[in-house]
């Protein structure tokens, strides 16, 4: 079953907790964290205090996407706040291997996002082989509300093969305008992790499970 992974940028910050108790009964859910500081995008989201209250109301594991100048800072700050998978981008780092090795004895799961623009090959093989994730970012990271880029549908196609072809075994997320009219098409090409938020959360009823499994 594909994993949805709600970003909670879109949800009610004034009812957070009502909004996390609402998924605590959808399976297979992961919570997604866009983490930002004004740098590396141009927004600020929510940082340590709030992430360290996250667990005391959710059951899913927290994915959090680290849209930061230097995330190193951030694995080591945000080290005890029971995040299951930390998600670094590749245009922030200069180390990577050095910085994946040091994230894997830290986080139980690590990935690295591309923006829309950063080929596939950017990636060297071998490092595909030490992560368990690769996040295809589908809209320029930074707001949520974006609308989806076709052409990464092709980049999910393309980065499935090398999965295939290579044996390996990270997951392939797509975030950035996720929706039940893209999906269909992102879980075909080999997706099997969205990041979907102003979609889920806009639901008028708050019936998020609804929207959770159109998507699916």
């Amino acid at each position: 079953m594909v994993t949805i992974s709600p970003s909670l940028l879109s949800a009610d910050f004034l009812d957070l907790k009502t909004d996390l108790e609402r998924l605590n009964s959808v399976d297979n859910l992961w919570l997604h964290l866009d983490i930002m500081d004004g740098h590396f995008v141009p927004n600020l989201t929510f940082g340590a205090p709030v992430i360290n209250k996250l667990n005391t109301v959710t059951k899913h594991s927290l994915d959090a996407h680290f849209m930061v100048t230097n995330p190193d800072f951030y694995a080591e700050a945000f080290r005890d706040l029971g995040i299951h998978n930390f998600t670094f981008h590749w245009e922030s780092i200069t180390h990577h291997d050095r910085f994946i090795q040091k994230l894997k004895e830290i986080y139980p799961s690590v990935g690295i996002s591309l923006n829309p623009s950063t080929p596939l090959s950017a990636i060297p093989k071998y490092l595909l082989g030490k992560i368990d994730l690769v996040l295809l970012m589908s809209v320029n990271p930074g707001f949520g509300g974006q609308k989806f880029i076709p052409e990464i549908i092709d980049k999910v196609i393309e980065l499935d093969k090398i999965r295939f072809d290579h044996k390996f075994n990270f997951q392939i997320q797509v975030d950035g305008g996720i929706n039940d009219q893209n999906a269909g098409y992102l879980i075909q090409a080999g997706a099997n992790n969205l990041v979907a938020g102003n979609y889920i959360f806009s639901e008028p009823n708050k019936d998020y499970l609804l929207r959770i499994n159109k998507i699916r």
